[in-house]
């Protein structure tokens, strides 16, 4: 079964707008990875005032391979600092419900 990586970011004040322009930016160069299956990034609105970046990969060693080789590029900082903090949360995908076309 999949894995889902959620990384708990906390931006600067303000700073939302930027973080997700970036992630708008780069959003495709995790798609022809091999053993990707989904990317959502996740705006707080109430509750939280973290944003959520969720991947979801078909097994650890698909999320180890992007995390030690693309992602190293794709998050290299550069300009203004967004983020202040990050929290990667792991999970394994236990049930899923998908709509009856996929």
């Amino acid at each position: 079964m999949s894995v889902v990586k959620i990384n708990a970011i906390t931006v600067e004040e303000g700073a939302g707008p930027l973080l997700e322009e970036r992630f708008a930016a780069r959003a495709h160069l995790v798609e022809s990875c091999p053993g990707f299956e989904g990317f959502r990034l996740l705006r707080p609105v109430s509750g939280d005032d973290r944003y959520f970046v969720v991947t979801q990969w078909a097994d650890e060693k698909s999320f180890a391979q992007w995390r030690d080789g693309a992602a190293r590029t794709a998050h290299s900082p550069t300009g203004k600092k967004a983020a202040v903090k990050a929290e990667l949360l792991e999970f394994d995908v236990v049930v899923e419900s998908l709509p009856a076309d996929n």
